[in-house]
């Protein structure tokens, strides 16, 4: 730390040499007069943020007192919410409104599509999601199990001739259900052209044909006679046929269709939270300057691949010709929203002037926007924004004060920065059972600047656990996904976003498919998704993207929300029901090893490579050697579903220590072909990552909300220390 222009606070001498010289310089703002406002930010809103914590602590003692009070009563759930309300837990519910928030970007506002979650501290992975605005159709059917039935059709370093023919069977087949003709199908199409505005197909015999709906052709490059693509557009969407007769599936195909790309992950979340690895100064310098690498359009990276090296940068836009001969300009990127942490952690960029760290949501408010506002002054050239807004999705906030503490900084960062009011939009997660509860006065809180509600079964449920952990034991992870309360929340969120007139002013979304391998699983489910009324939902990598967006040429999203909008939005009955075991309800032993052998091989398998390697997500094997993209919520389900049993009984410590060690063993052999993977085993109660998921299980129950940061932390701290 040192003392520079602020006396009155310490200040990372790396944080302030980053804001002064590589993010200042690209604003009209003073290091004087930044350093100074923020100083005063931190004064004013940094107490707020502690009150709004203790309220949180409160709350949560109360609760517990209630169930213990009860000594294992059933729970009636009128006298339940009754409580709820008397402590204010949850708050009365004000008349009808609509938000008001102007000013949003169509991938947010009109279009429906795919939306990837992207770790802040990864410029590859950054740099791949914000690229996949376009994805390869042909690509994602060849290297997936969509096309894998037969071993004869195994794809391998050189393209198998037979999976090439079923991927442009499937592929033509997507576009006679997207993109119908007249008469006939695209599967005999041997040639296409334009003739006046109109896409021609002709077939062998000499017939033709147009699409049955002819305003899906939108625009086109090259001549009318012989395109070298056309764009069609389907809910929203657009797909590119691409043409080349000469290339390598273009010369052998009816039609020369070299490729068909599908516009696909519309709009990414850059991630500072759940993915991320980020435990000081050194850690959040990388991530605001890969954000930084983003919004002036000038991130890079490179990589060995088959012998190469691949410089990857940002893609540009795509330029086509309208059917009116003026130019058609298509984003050529992700629109890109930033995830914030919350409201609990405290950050080493810098000190108060009472000597406290300062709290990291407030810092990052400040920098995200500061940095974002860069992409606002660029009118040409790579850009984020074309509305002149930046989107900050906040996370695990706890009902409509927080809420509202979180536009109270936006609004203060605004003023900071001279920026427009409400330029800065909020993505609210529902995610936490509170704000469940509330989510109607939560919006309201936001209604200026919401732009985004969401649903996610890991946080909610480690939530739903934490809250009620007092309540009695929880029913095993698999058997609470089919609780009456689940559905609630999920069907909740929909009609309540509906409600208050997100539709057409924001996204509500739903959660990520976490299995990257299994996209045949992934497209016979996550069509549910589009189907309940969401304009988008998470995807774990681009490919996913590409064959997720099938999806939305399948459902239009619009209309499905039309006739949600005439349902009655569902009361609090069933998210009141905790699904807990009850009295008929009983588990064998060898029912409770597999539940803590899953939660615990689930738990090592992350935490060793987030401490060892600040590894924020990645591609974890589960029990059953199935690939997952796991990050800290499931650390949070899973320990929090332990702590809850020893809490009640269901298994004893020596039985979960045991499980530990015996788990530990199995995640050291899955990992053990990984390039410098240091076991666990060898020399287990000393191992940092082990001793990390010991403390997240055994202080599972007494830690903040359930949250594993304040343990993940101190724990990779400590191992970075030992490395250095």
């Amino acid at each position: 730390m040192n003392i520079p222009q602020q006396k009155t606070s310490l200040i990372n001498e790396g944080f302030y040499n980053f804001i002064n010289e590589e993010v200042l310089p690209l604003h009209n703002l003073t290091p004087a007069i930044f350093w100074e406002n923020l100083g005063q930010l931190v004064t004013d809103l940094a107490p707020v943020n502690r009150q709004l914590l203790a309220t949180r602590k409160s709350l949560q003692h109360k609760i517990d007192q209630w169930h213990l009070s009860r000594n294992g009563v059933e729970i009636d759930t009128h006298e339940y919410e009754s409580f709820l309300r008397e402590i204010g837990y949850i708050v009365e519910e004000g008349e009808d409104f609509s938000v008001t928030t102007n000013n949003v970007d169509a991938e947010i506002a009109s279009m429906a599509g795919p939306q990837l979650v992207v770790p802040a501290k990864n410029a590859r992975f950054l740099l791949n999601a914000a690229n996949a605005r376009w994805g390869s159709l042909y690509d994602a059917f060849y290297g997936t199990d969509l096309t894998s039935h037969d071993n004869s059709l195994t794809s391998g370093a050189t393209q198998n001739d037979a999976r090439r023919q079923q991927v442009i069977s499937m592929a033509r087949d997507f576009l006679d259900s997207s993109f119908p003709l007249a008469s006939g199908s695209h599967h005999d199409v041997i040639s296409y052209v334009v003739y006046y505005q109109h896409l021609l197909a002709f077939f062998a015999d000499g017939s033709e044909t147009g699409l049955l709906q002819p305003c899906q052709f939108v625009a086109l490059t090259g001549p009318k006679s012989d395109p070298e693509s056309v764009l069609l557009k389907n809910h929203g969407l657009h797909v590119e046929i691409v043409f080349n007769r000469n290339g390598t599936n273009g010369a052998g195909d009816s039609a020369n269709i070299e490729d068909i790309l599908v516009e696909s992950a519309i709009s990414t979340i850059v991630d500072c939270e759940d993915s991320v690895a980020a435990v000081d100064a050194q850690d959040k310098l990388e991530v605001y300057r890969n954000w930084l690498g983003l919004m002036q359009g000038t991130l890079k990276t490179k990589f060995e691949k088959g012998g190469e090296t691949i410089v990857r940068c940002m893609n540009k836009d795509h330029v086509y010709t309208s059917l009116e001969g003026e130019e058609y300009r298509v984003h050529g990127r992700s629109l890109l929203m930033i995830r914030n942490v919350g409201h609990l952690m405290e950050s080493d960029l810098m000190e108060d002037h009472l000597g406290n760290f300062v709290p990291e949501g407030i810092l990052d408010a400040v920098v995200t926007a500061l940095i974002g506002a860069i992409d606002l002054k660029r009118e040409k050239g790579i850009r984020n924004s074309r509305c002149g807004s930046i989107y900050i999705v906040k996370p695990k906030m706890h009902g409509p004060e927080e809420v509202a503490f979180s536009c109270e900084l936006f609004r203060r960062v605004e003023l900071m920065l001279g920026l427009a009011e409400n330029t800065i939009k909020i993505g609210i997660m529902d995610e936490e059972r509170r704000t469940s509860f509330n989510l109607k006065e939560c919006i309201r809180a936001a209604k200026e600047r919401v732009v985004f509600i969401n649903t996610g079964f890991l946080d909610r449920t480690g939530d739903e656990i934490h809250t009620s952990m007092q309540a009695g034991a929880f029913l095993p992870k698999e058997d609470i996904k089919t609780q009456a309360w689940i559905e609630a929340y999920e069907k909740r969120n929909v009609q309540i976003g509906l409600q208050c007139g997100l539709s057409g002013k924001a996204q509500i979304g739903k959660g990520m498919w976490a299995m990257p391998d299994e996209m045949q699983k992934m497209m016979h489910t996550k069509i549910a998704h589009p189907k309940s009324g969401a304009n988008t939902a998470w995807v774990p990598s681009p490919t996913a993207a590409t064959l997720h967006a099938l999806h939305y040429h399948q459902v239009d999203v619009f209309e499905e929300q039309r006739q949600i909008l005439k349902q009655q939005v569902m009361g609090l009955e069933d998210l009141l029901l905790i699904p807990l075991m009850g009295p008929d309800f009983s588990l064998t032993e060898e029912q409770v090893l597999a539940e803590l052998q899953n939660n615990i091989q689930s738990i090592l398998g992350y935490v060793v490579r987030w401490i060892d390697d600040g590894v924020g997500c990645s591609k974890v094997p589960d029990i059953n050697n199935v690939s997952l993209m796991e990050d800290r919520a499931t650390l949070r389900i899973s320990s929090q579903h332990i702590a809850n049993w020893l809490t009640h009984g269901i298994c004893s410590e020596a039985q979960v220590e045991r499980v530990m060690r015996q788990m530990a063993k199995v995640v050291d052999e899955q990992n053990v072909h990984l390039p410098g993977y240091r076991a666990m085993t060898p020399n287990i109660d000393k191992n940092q990552a082990f001793k990390a998921a010991h403390d997240l299980i055994f202080k599972g129950a007494q830690q903040p909300n359930g949250y594993t940061e304040p343990l993940l932390h101190r724990h990779r701290v400590t191992a970075k220390q030992q490395v250095r």
